[in-house]
């Protein structure tokens, strides 16, 4: 009986060969998709202000932390401007995708939500023209969003959601709620949104601090979890540097283990003016 012999194995030369010719294959891959992710986060942080403005009474803060894992970079921001009629406005959200086009994305949102605000202060109304913008660029991606005007005449916070997670506002009087106001989608989804607008009068002085869902959900616990812990944090720290509570909400993030990227701002003010309003 005749048996067949067993095939050729490859030589070792060979095999040194397509493994060097592989690796080489996945060193390039690798390059380049770091390549793109350096490029992206260059990008954010170059968009990102470098301060945030104040008034008397009004002190403010944020950071921002890129992805613990991995190669992605999304493409969460955080904002504030003066408006024309000297009150403040901020912004916080967070950009489907984890990409360059995700970040350069977040620039235009921001580009356009401050284009808007200056002719629009109105939350609600910068949103829904914004989003009407945003649709009118043809572009596949979509935002999530918060907005949100100080005004120092009346010392009022008014807001306005676009299918963001809620933040967590907290005074010194031991007073605090979740910011889960009625919202809208989120931005660039579908034309002729609008979104409600939600004013509250500031009384005492506190703590209003938003932020993306990097901080609050990760694979070690659920978003309830981490909302819960930032609350905590927030009511604890209501009276303190806007800084100090940027960090600590920031912290909570490392808790979630998180492998997204998430933003933080924080808005420490005074109670009401005698006489404002």
């Amino acid at each position: 009986m005749l048996r067949r012999r067993p095939p050729r194995s490859a030589s070792a030369d060979d095999l040194l060969s397509t493994l060097g010719r592989l690796t080489a294959q996945a060193r390039e891959g690798a390059e380049f998709q770091r390549a793109r992710v350096e490029l992206a986060e260059a990008l954010q942080r170059e968009m990102l202000p470098g301060a945030l403005p104040e008034l008397p009474g009004l002190r403010t803060a944020a950071t921002y932390a890129p992805a613990r894992h991995g190669l992605a970079v999304g493409g969460d921001w955080y904002d504030g401007f003066a408006l024309p009629d000297g009150s403040l406005a901020f912004s916080v959200g967070d950009v489907q995708g984890h990409d360059v086009e995700a970040a350069a994305f977040m620039g235009q949102i921001r580009i356009g939500l401050r284009a808007v605000a200056a002719y629009a202060a109105d939350p609600g109304e910068v949103l829904s023209r914004a989003n009407d913008l945003l649709l009118s660029i043809d572009c596949e991606l979509f935002a999530t969003c918060t907005f949100l005007r100080f005004d120092p005449a009346t010392w009022e916070l008014s807001s306005a959601r676009a299918g963001h997670v809620p933040g967590v506002w907290a005074t010194t009087d031991r007073r605090w709620s979740l910011i889960e106001d009625p919202g809208g989608i989120p931005l660039g989804v579908l034309p002729g949104q609008r979104y409600p607008v939600t004013r509250r009068r500031i009384t005492a002085a506190g703590a209003f601090v938003l932020f993306t869902d990097g901080v609050i959900e990760g694979p070690s616990f659920p978003i309830e979890a981490g909302l819960a812990q930032v609350a905590r944090l927030v009511r604890a720290k209501a009276g303190a540097d806007p800084a100090e509570v940027a960090g600590a909400v920031m912290c909570v993030a490392e808790l979630t283990g998180h492998t997204d990227d998430a933003a933080v701002i924080v808005l420490r003010h005074d109670a009401a003016r005698h006489g404002a309003g």
